[in-house]
């Protein structure tokens, strides 16, 4: 029987240090940790490992249950898979664990809770980005690739494929780029 911790946070800017730290005092073997979306499984492969490990007897701990997930079905059937393999699923804050039903009522609030919260994060963030551009303020999210390079390989005789490489990104960024209407120089 041994207890993982999994840790989780949004964005590369975020801290996990605190996660890991309270996982580390519950007395976690073992802690895999992401900075990855909670809005999906895409891209989690910690996750996906901790759960394929997971041992009759074993308990999964998070500090919170929307470090698991900003979905409730999504969440449910996390703990139903840790169920499966008769493994537990036990939340910090505030402490509760599936090893009893009062357990599962209690993490089925908390994931609405969590998915509510979800949806409120981007109505928020919707509304802040209406207001920066009706004062002319927002300039759209940061750019992740060099538009200027793009295009300069594409004059340079390169394919989408080999610019791609080059910039290290999907086809379909490069064809983004290419395909979309020139803009004017700032």
């Amino acid at each position: 029987m041994a207890r993982i911790g999994y840790a989780r946070v949004s964005t590369a800017d975020q801290d996990l240090e605190t996660q890991l730290v309270k996982l580390k005092a519950e007395g976690c073997e073992v802690i895999r940790s992401e900075k990855v979306s909670g809005c999906s499984r895409d891209g989690r492969t910690e996750l996906a490992t901790v759960l394929e490990f997971l041992r009759p007897g074993d308990e999964l701990m998070v500090t919170r249950l929307d470090r698991l997930g900003r979905d409730t079905r999504d969440v449910l059937n996390l703990i139903y898979e840790c169920e499966q393999k008769g493994a537990f699923v036990t939340v910090l804050d505030p402490h509760v664990s599936t090893r009893g039903e009062m357990g599962h009522i209690v993490l089925t609030v908390l994931g609405m809770v969590a998915q509510m919260e979800r949806r409120f994060i981007k109505d928020r963030q919707h509304e802040g980005i209406e207001r920066a551009k009706a004062v002319g303020a927002y300039k759209g999210g940061r750019q992740r690739l060099d538009r200027n390079k793009v295009l300069a390989l594409r004059d340079d005789g390169q394919s989408p494929t080999q610019i791609a490489k080059v910039v290290g990104c999907s086809r379909m960024q490069v064809y983004r780029i290419l395909n979309a209407p020139a803009v004017a120089a700032s």
